[in-house]
């Protein structure tokens, strides 16, 4: 990755991320901890936004602030318990989306150690 190049590019861009989101929510929609937590009968929108969120962060399109605003992540995901065991069955189904693309050891160092931060973060609450 040179100084010019985004992580994003140097990822691979969109299809790349796409590809971790499509794989991630391939095991959410069958978790019994996490796909109550998905209010929408389709997860095709809520996996888009995922997509445009991760695309804007690591240095591609701004997508995802031109039609949402502000990610207020902690805000958005407020309504919905999300306690320890769904921070744990999250972080499992996104590690398969990054095993899914096979990023150098690096990237994926960088990735996996931002996305268990986020998840760490998103846990409102301590209730079984």
């Amino acid at each position: 990755m040179s100084e010019e190049q985004s992580f994003y590019d140097a990822i691979g861009g969109y299809p790349t991320i796409a590809k971790v989101v499509d794989r991630f929510y391939e095991g959410v929609a069958h978790d019994e901890v996490l796909r109550p937590l998905y209010p929408e009968e389709d997860l095709g929108p809520a996996a888009e936004r995922l997509t445009m969120f991760l695309a804007q962060y690591w240095g591609g399109p701004t997508t995802y602030s031109q039609r949402r605003g502000h990610p207020r992540l902690r805000m958005r995901h407020a309504p919905f318990k999300v306690n320890p065991e769904a921070r744990d069955h999250w972080l499992r189904h996104f590690r398969a989306g990054l095993d899914e693309v096979n990023l150098p050891p690096e990237q994926d160092a960088q990735f996996w150690s931002y996305v268990t931060h986020a998840a760490q973060f998103m846990v409102n609450s301590f209730d079984e």
